[in-house]
């Protein structure tokens, strides 16, 4: 009976630290692979305002989906937002409540927020 008890309490305490140090790693190893396929899009969203002098429109399905964005039920996966300042964001809503890991042209880095460009 002790020895269950030690068992039972030696697994328990595994898993609370096994998910504090998860908790507590940086967003670039939890998320690495959203971060990656996001900065290639970056990089095309990049080359095609070069060429094109202009940023690809929100709604503008065709030229996304060639950019690389996944197309998902309401939208895209890294969700595209554009403003008129030649600002945009890359967003991924993965729950309903934030706050969400996103990519802000302004800031250009990534990071746990809310979004800052709404339309």
């Amino acid at each position: 009976m002790k020895k269950t008890i030690i068992i039972i309490s030696s697994i328990l305490l595994l898993i609370v630290i096994s998910f504090t140090i998860y908790w507590n790693l940086p967003i670039t190893v939890t998320r690495s692979s959203d971060i990656q396929f996001g900065n290639g899009l970056i990089q095309h969203i990049e080359t095609y305002r070069k060429i094109n002098k202009k940023l690809p429109e929100n709604n503008d399905w065709k030229t996304l989906d060639q950019l690389g964005f996944k197309k998902v039920d309401l939208g895209t996966q890294p969700d595209y937002k554009t403003d008129n300042n030649g600002n945009y964001e890359l967003v991924y809503f993965d729950s309903f409540d934030g706050p969400y890991l996103m990519w802000n042209s302004k800031e250009k880095d990534w990071g746990i927020d809310f979004p800052k460009i709404y339309k």
